[in-house]
């Protein structure tokens, strides 16, 4: 354990002793926003360590070195030891990240960096020193990678607030590129608001700076931008957007609204709400001039004013935000209501994504088959199975059952199942049906 001293100045130094945790950190993060930490470096110790090897994604792929988590365990304690002994005698390289590309829609695909473990270990232990101290600062309307705070409460936030208040006006945005545009200077000047350690911001610097090992086997030395697959990017590009974005409509824009105005965020992705169409113009003409101040652009094409207002639902407006459309309606009880489906893009995507592997494992067993697919569709409802969707859900079903019908009867010149036959196996071993996981409380909140 390290201890540490509260300097005169109110900063954290070693010349005299006293116990810091994470949850002192926290503390003092919470009682003092101008607070800028020191010493957070000396944390990086074998405990640190060994804590953020337990939250590590054992089964995640190797980086440049190969080393596999299973390997690494082999000589857990030892491999930890010379990490520590690196950092402290300041020997530490950062290794090469894997680059891989992985399908993001129709003929598209998105580049994934994967750092090698060793950086994976010190990256998580980083994190959450960071994590301690930004949590205290993060707004309410920011629910990217967060601890306890995720999409299903962007959404069900999102709702609510355009179901109870005098909103007739939303702008969705896109950052076009945002992970591999964030400006490292501006990056490291909004972390030195809070760190006052060099050798942390140093430790951070190295990560944002790794070369990248793509895979024609070519490196490149990026510029800008954190590579996405990286355990350090997201709390980085929250980072980043708290300054660059939220703070600015918390404390420039609202405060110029004649009406109300709400900002929703999920990472890179976020909705604004406004009450008028004169704040709703005037934030749209201000937004990409912010943007470009932190290096950062915005996707025209995807940039857009919508009406948005229940008393204009015969225009059948919506938008579409973290997989869901949402737009105006009527629930049974003949009250006006946001209602909530699959967006037809997200539907369309993660069908032909079933298709793809309904054709890469038709030729299982069918009871792996089976155990696959309840995974599939387990993860399938736990997202979407929410209040209103259960028609979208019953669509993704139903489709997805007639692709794996379909592909399972190519797996040989003759015809494995009848229909009926196929039906009654899926029941015997237990296929899942589309279920609505969303609690009956926020049903009756909002009298579906």
């Amino acid at each position: 354990m390290y201890f540490a001293k509260e300097t005169l100045a109110g900063h954290v130094g070693l010349d005299k002793l006293m116990q810091t945790s994470l949850r002192g950190i926290r503390q003092k993060a919470k009682e003092n926003e101008k607070h800028r930490f020191q010493n957070l470096y000396q944390l990086l110790n074998e405990d640190t360590l060994m804590e953020a090897w337990k939250e590590l994604n054992k089964k995640a792929s190797a980086g440049v070195d190969e080393i596999t988590a299973k390997e690494f365990k082999l000589n857990l304690r030892a491999n930890i030891k010379e990490i520590v002994s690196n950092l402290k005698e300041k020997r530490y390289r950062t290794k090469l990240v894997r680059r891989v590309n992985i399908p993001k829609g129709k003929n598209e695909s998105r580049p994934l960096g994967i750092p090698a473990l060793s950086d994976k270990l010190v990256q998580r232990a980083v994190a959450k020193i960071l994590e301690v101290i930004y949590e205290e600062d993060f707004l309410d309307c920011s629910y990217g990678y967060r601890p306890k705070i995720g999409a299903h409460k962007g959404i069900k936030d999102l709702t609510k607030e355009l179901q109870f208040n005098k909103y007739s006006y939303i702008v969705e945005a896109d950052i076009k590129g945002f992970f591999n545009n964030i400006n490292h200077e501006w990056l490291i000047r909004m972390i030195e608001e809070r760190v006052d350690d060099s050798a942390l911001v140093g430790l951070i610097r190295k990560w944002l700076k790794a070369g990248i090992l793509d895979a024609n086997h070519l490196v490149i030395h990026p510029a800008t931008g954190t590579p996405q697959g990286g355990i350090i990017s997201p709390i980085l590009a929250n980072i980043y957007l708290h300054y660059a974005l939220d703070l600015w409509f918390e404390k420039g824009v609202k405060r110029r609204c004649e009406g109300e105005a709400y900002l929703c965020r999920y990472a890179d992705d976020f909705v604004c709400a406004f009450r008028y169409k004169k704040d709703a113009d005037r934030f749209y003409k201000a937004l990409g001039k912010r943007l470009r101040k932190f290096e950062l652009e915005l996707a025209e094409e995807k940039t857009n004013i919508i009406s948005f207002s229940r008393f204009r639902k015969v225009e059948n407006t919506h938008f579409d935000f973290l997989g869901f459309e949402f737009r105006w309606g009527v629930s049974l009880k003949g009250k006006d209501i946001i209602k909530r489906c699959t967006s037809k893009k997200k539907l369309r995507a993660s069908l032909q994504n079933f298709k793809e592997w309904c054709k890469e494992n038709r030729n299982n067993r069918l009871r792996k088959i089976t155990e696959m697919l309840n995974k599939k569709l387990r993860g399938y409802f736990n997202y979407y199975g929410l209040i209103g969707n259960y028609e979208s859900l019953w669509k993704f079903y139903t489709i997805a059952i007639e692709t794996l019908y379909k592909w399972l009867n190519r797996r040989s010149q003759r015809k494995s199942f009848n229909w009926s036959e196929f039906t009654r196996l899926m029941k015997w071993y237990g296929v899942l049906k589309p279920k609505i996981v969303e609690s009956s409380d926020h049903q009756l909140e909002f009298q579906y």
